[in-house]
């Protein structure tokens, strides 16, 4: 993998010398710019304020909840991205919505190359995507976070396909609730590296749509539509080559901040006055002369 170390290093690079080309997605005002699907509600329904912004950050709550009831939520960033960085720091708080699954106990999670909020079905509960999957420590042992769950998708790993819902990475274990870094590097259909506190603590490649095979594979367990279901079953196996960016409500309270992308899909043209050296995917029609 050193094309992958050297790769790092130059958006590393990047990174340092580029600073006014992040963009800010959240500007820690409001939610413009964002659009909300909770399970069983229209589009930007914000049932009973889950996701709301408070002293800079962008917070899941569920201060107004008597129970959680199956509301499966998700704040969707307006632009669809193919190739990017993206960064991020998060921490879970307090204690767990009443009827919160018991695997959501500090459970959360950044979804990516996700369909949009306004083409899920009514009563779907996760969108068909990957999953950055967050989890806290729950002072009992080890804990990983950052780690893969695919809805509706599957990867990857040195050449092996993995059909598992769910993959560990080596992250450590982050009890209580302090802040941690978190960082995602996406190349479109390629590769994709998940970081924490600047670790990367798993890398896989080739998403794509589907389960690998849908004979046994019910699509509308998460609430498709007759029509969605049919969709997505004529796309299985396709490239999953780009998406929204999702924050995830899953019951149990947790607050983002610093949420920043890096493009690297652009002007590649050295003549065009918008050209950057870190980008990896070149759109003409982008450039700027």
């Amino acid at each position: 993998m050193k094309i992958t170390f050297l790769f790092l290093a130059c958006i590393s690079l990047a990174m340092g010398q580029k600073a006014k080309d992040w963009q800010t997605i959240f500007n820690g005002k409001n939610l413009d710019g964002w659009d909300i699907k909770i399970s069983g509600h229209d589009v930007n329904d914000n049932y009973k304020n889950t996701f709301k912004v408070q002293n800079g950050m962008l917070k899941v709550s569920y201060e107004q909840y008597d129970t959680f009831d199956n509301k499966y939520g998700h704040l969707y960033y307006k632009t669809p991205f193919s190739h990017y960085v993206l960064t991020y720091e998060y921490r879970f708080t307090g204690n767990q919505t009443p009827g919160g699954a018991s695997w959501n106990v500090r459970n959360s999670g950044v979804m990516f190359h996700s369909q949009s909020a306004t083409s899920l079905s009514f009563d779907q509960d996760f969108p068909v995507s990957l999953e950055m999957q967050l989890l806290g420590g729950l002072g009992k042992g080890v804990r990983h976070t950052a780690n893969l769950c695919t809805p509706g998708t599957y990867v990857y790993i040195n050449n092996t396909v993995r059909m598992e819902h769910c993959i560990d990475s080596q992250s450590k274990t982050f009890d209580g609730d302090q802040w941690v870094k978190a960082k995602l590097v996406v190349l479109g259909d390629s590769i994709v590296h998940q970081i924490i506190n600047g670790d990367t603590v798993l890398t896989y490649q080739k998403p794509k749509i589907g389960e690998g095979t849908t004979k046994n594979f019910d699509w509308k367990k998460w609430g498709l539509s007759d029509d969605a279901a049919k969709f997505w079953e004529s796309q299985n196996g396709s490239a999953l080559k780009e998406g929204f960016i999702a924050l995830q409500a899953e019951s149990h309270p947790i607050d983002f901040k610093e949420i920043q992308l890096l493009n690297l899909k652009g002007c590649m043209n050295k003549k065009a006055k918008n050209y950057k050296a870190y980008f990896v995917e070149s759109d003409e029609q982008l450039c700027k002369f």
